[in-house]
């Protein structure tokens, strides 16, 4: 049995495409590699958001350049965004690549690696539309309790900073029966979390028609018997609409938490990002969301150095960064994309000014987040227990969770085993920047989901043991992939 390793990059619709792709290669017959051993089949899942993403990539691929050469038979895939962009550009820098995919068809790959075995030449294909939506493919899940669920791929905007909508194409809709029925079975499975995915996620229906399919498909979620948490990401301001705001106000498993990249505050840097919004619209959908949500966590993503940011411009987002109180922001030097329309703008920042722009805003952001944190302490929250280690001091160990607003607890281990997917309910009495501290535990509850989880893991889980979702739930772009949306 040939086995297999898939790394991907960028943002959360990568991490859901390769999930699709490990359920593809198991499908076909691989196995995953085990943990510390080379596999006969690597696969790169890409991103093409960043400017070192192609040095990434190739520094990555270079690397494998000799373990290939010592292992024959060993094949080399990639597929993603930057694979979408580049095509037949990656085997001429890299010819020992095998297979090379784009976007709209993924579920090729098991065919593409066996016609390179047999032909003992690569293969590249790359469809400019979607053949099938990726939902329908075969996938294994990273999670047995939380569950991305991809609502539409591609995006119908078109910013100047952006390079996805022409990798990942115009927005397709998927039907909203065909939604609920994967989340039905999802919780028949032992899923109590999902999170809905899209490039411009609500910007759903409009393939359909109908303007309120978004928060529609909200509502829907919450009468899903045993889904417990529903999340989303991420939607776009210029079409965050007041039917949503109340669909998550009125829906008790819709979570008290939303992030909405702002990218600038600055009315002028907006306009020639070509986003279709002002500082003053963004403040006042948050304005509105806290008015019917007085417990919610909002979040961002910002680029600072985008050509023509003047140090006026640059204070314009550190006052709504002020005035928003943002729990997070995912925070980014802009850098060039070829292909996009930024990269010719004239008046380039300096990387000097751009670096220390950064520098400030970082400083502003932990600022604000840590006083919104601090402002919970005393607070009971009830915690969804996610994978991974969690912290370890000298006297305490502690496991992590994940509140409603997604905020990142670390909570004492409690005497009774806890596992991932279980409930528990602690107090917080320490607050960081980027994380809560719960010392004292009120009650902790087993549920299917952590059955789910114990059954996949086959076996019972030490008191004080728990694992957790490292990525699963976090409704923000991971460090690769800035302002996607």
């Amino acid at each position: 049995m040939r086995t297999y390793e898939v790394r991907t990059y960028g943002c959360q619709m990568n991490v859901h495409d390769s999930e699709r792709l490990t359920g593809l290669l198991e499908d076909a017959g691989y196995a995953a590699a085990a943990a510390g051993e080379q596999a006969d089949v690597v696969v790169f899942n890409t991103c093409a958001v960043r400017e070192n993403a192609d040095n990434k990539l190739y520094g990555n691929l270079s690397h494998l350049a000799p373990v290939k050469a010592a292992n024959p038979g060993m094949q080399i895939a990639v597929g993603g965004c930057l694979a979408q962009k580049d095509r037949s550009r990656i085997t001429e820098r890299a010819p020992y690549v095998d297979v090379v995919f784009g976007t709209h068809n993924i579920g090729s790959l098991p065919a593409l690696l066996e016609r390179a075995r047999v032909n003992e030449e690569a293969q590249v294909e790359i469809l400019e539309s979607l053949d099938v939506f990726p939902s329908t493919l075969p996938t294994k899940r990273e999670s047995a309790y939380a569950a991305w669920v991809s609502i539409s791929v591609g995006c119908n905007n078109t910013c100047t900073f952006c390079i996805v909508p022409a990798l990942r194409g115009t927005e397709k809709d998927r039907r909203p029966g065909d939604v609920l029925a994967e989340i039905r079975a999802l919780v028949a499975e032992g899923v109590s979390e999902v999170t809905l995915l899209g490039q411009n996620v609500n910007a759903y229906g409009v393939e359909f028609g109908d303007r309120q399919a978004f928060s529609k498909l909200l509502r829907a979620c919450g009468t899903i018997e045993g889904l417990k948490r529903v999340r989303f990401t991420s939607p776009h301001p210029a079409e965050f609409t007041d039917d949503v705001i109340e669909a998550m106000a009125e829906t008790p498993t819709v979570m008290p938490s939303l992030h909405m990249p702002l990218q600038s505050g600055s009315d002028t840097v907006l306009k020639n990002m070509r986003r279709s919004y002002r500082s003053s619209k963004f403040l006042g959908i948050i304005e509105r969301v806290r008015a019917a949500m007085p417990e919610a966590a909002i979040t961002t993503d910002i680029i600072v150095g985008f050509p023509g940011e003047t140090e006026p411009d640059f204070e314009a987002t550190l006052d709504v960064v002020r005035a928003a109180r943002f729990a997070n922001a995912f925070t980014f030097q802009y850098s060039k994309r070829p292909g996009t329309p930024a990269a010719t703008l004239p008046d380039q920042v300096p990387a000097a000014v751009v670096k220390d722009r950064y520098q400030r805003l970082v400083e502003v952001v932990d600022a604000v987040a840590w006083a919104e944190n601090a402002a919970l302490v005393g607070h009971e929250v009830e915690l969804m227990v996610a994978e991974g280690e969690g912290r370890k001091d000298a006297e305490t160990h502690r496991l992590s969770g994940r509140a409603p607003d997604n905020r990142l607890v670390h909570f004492a281990a409690p005497d009774e085993p806890v596992r991932p997917g279980d409930m528990v309910t602690a107090e917080i009495t320490y607050a960081a920047p980027h994380h809560l501290v719960a010392d004292r535990v009120v009650s902790a509850r087993r549920t299917r989901s952590g059955d789910a989880w114990e059954a996949r893991t086959r076996g019972p889980v030490p008191a004080g043991v728990g694992l957790g979702m490292p990525v699963l739930g976090v409704p923000a772009p991971l460090p690769d992939a800035p302002g996607c949306r």
